[in-house]
């Protein structure tokens, strides 16, 4: 058996300061030792002087969209705009692209039906494709009239493609079970509107007997759940009916932040998106569509809070609406740029959300998101420094490594 042994490396592990000098050993698919002092080599080893290259955790996306290829912001209706071959096609292309942008893990922020998500894990855990460790999502879940609900009535469409329409509890429990039993792992819902949509920005379209028949029917499966909840309404409904994961959260504030807290909830809060959306209208004057003020109004305000809450001590994450006809697949590493430059958010604190935060929507917190004895070897070589130069990340010539557990993706040493 060959052990893989670093040396030389500028350790950068996720929650501490870069510790320059060490020596990792990777056997198999786990790290089975970091340490300072030099390793003795073994026979059949191969060692790695990184001459003071950064060694650090795989990427982790927290609002990954499989399927998603040039959509627009208001797509009629999400999930048909091609056949189910096409875009399982597409998911596995999107899936190899975040990999060797150095993201070795995403967690599915929706997917479409036809399973296109289990699938795929199936097809990367098999080696059929190649791909990062996948949480897989389904169809949104709605109620008739709600925010994904593109259906005009006269079209009477009999396939929704990225959405489930329930109503009423049981109808949502029985969603859940049958999203489960198609290999979904993460339920997302769609509580409220608004995030650069025309549905009513605030308001909570599902009751609180259905937020809470939905989690329960997930969590007793070992399902989490995520919510669209931009507003605050939804955001403190979604948190209090058991809600894993909330989404966008443009209205964040203290009262939410508290919440979290208590809850234990993981914040999604997809800024760059926003950013470059607001960007691409500016110009317009009045031909603006009207969804572009409360996105611009919320912008503010989670731009406001979201160090508060960093501070605070609430779990964040990255990802975002990657896909999109003005955000394509690829740019991944652009939002923890964004979030260092443009919010202000410590860029050590930016590596935690995308290795260690990103750990536990993805389910396995105790072997990745970081560099210790005993972790899966889920890691990158970076040929720079991303604490002092964080735009670093985005160019793929200088990940010069992405392993994923033990096995090497890319391999430039």
């Amino acid at each position: 058996m060959q052990r893989i042994v670093f040396t030389g490396a500028n350790l950068l592990d996720g929650r501490h300061a870069m510790r320059p000098g060490a020596c990792v050993v990777v056997e198999r698919e786990r790290i089975t030792a970091v340490e300072r002092a030099p390793i003795e080599s073994l026979p059949g080893d191969r060692t790695i002087d990184l001459a003071g290259k950064t060694l650090m955790p795989g990427l982790v996306s927290c609002h990954f969209h499989s399927t998603y290829r040039d959509i627009s912001v208001m797509p009629s209706p999400l999930g048909l705009e091609k056949p189910p071959g096409y875009l399982t096609l597409a998911a596995a292309a999107n899936l190899r692209t975040a990999l060797l942008c150095g993201f070795t893990g995403v967690v599915s922020a929706g997917g479409i039906g036809d399973a296109i998500d289990p699938q795929c894990k199936l097809a990367i855990e098999d080696g059929l494709v190649e791909g990062p460790r996948l949480v897989a999502g389904g169809r949104g879940l709605d109620v008739p009239s709600g925010y994904s609900d593109a259906e005009s009535w006269w079209w009477e469409l009999s396939n929704h493609g990225g959405h489930h329409i329930c109503s009423g509890p049981e109808s949502f429990r029985e969603a859940v079970r049958e999203e489960i039993r198609q290999g979904v792992e993460i339920i997302k819902i769609f509580p409220g509107g608004g995030h650069a949509t025309e549905r009513p920005h605030t308001g909570v379209s599902l009751t609180k007997a259905e937020l809470e028949a939905i989690c329960e029917a997930a969590h007793s499966r070992g399902a989490r759940v995520r919510a669209h909840a931009p507003a605050k309404d939804s955001i403190l409904a979604c948190i209090r009916a058991g809600v894993d994961i909330i989404d966008h959260a443009d209205d964040l504030d203290e009262e939410c932040i508290e919440l979290m807290l208590r809850a234990d909830t993981t914040l999604v809060p997809s800024m760059f998106f926003t950013h470059q959306l607001l960007k691409q209208s500016e110009g317009f004057g009045a031909g603006v569509p009207a969804q572009m003020a409360p996105l611009a109004a919320g912008f503010k305000q989670i731009q406001k809070m979201l160090p508060v809450a960093n501070q605070a001590g609430v779990r964040i994450v990255s990802g975002d609406d990657f896909g999109l006809d003005f955000l394509s697949h690829g740019r991944y590493a652009e939002e923890l740029a964004f979030y260092v430059d443009v919010v202000g958010i410590d860029s050590l604190d930016v590596i935690r959300w995308a290795t260690s935060n990103g750990a536990v929507p993805m389910g396995l917190p105790e072997d990745l998101g970081g560099i210790g004895v005993g972790k899966l070897a889920d890691l990158i070589v970076v040929d720079g420094d991303p604490i002092t130069q964080m735009g670093v990340l985005q160019d793929r010539s200088r990940l010069n490594a992405i392993i994923k557990g033990g096995v090497f993706c890319k391999d430039e040493l």
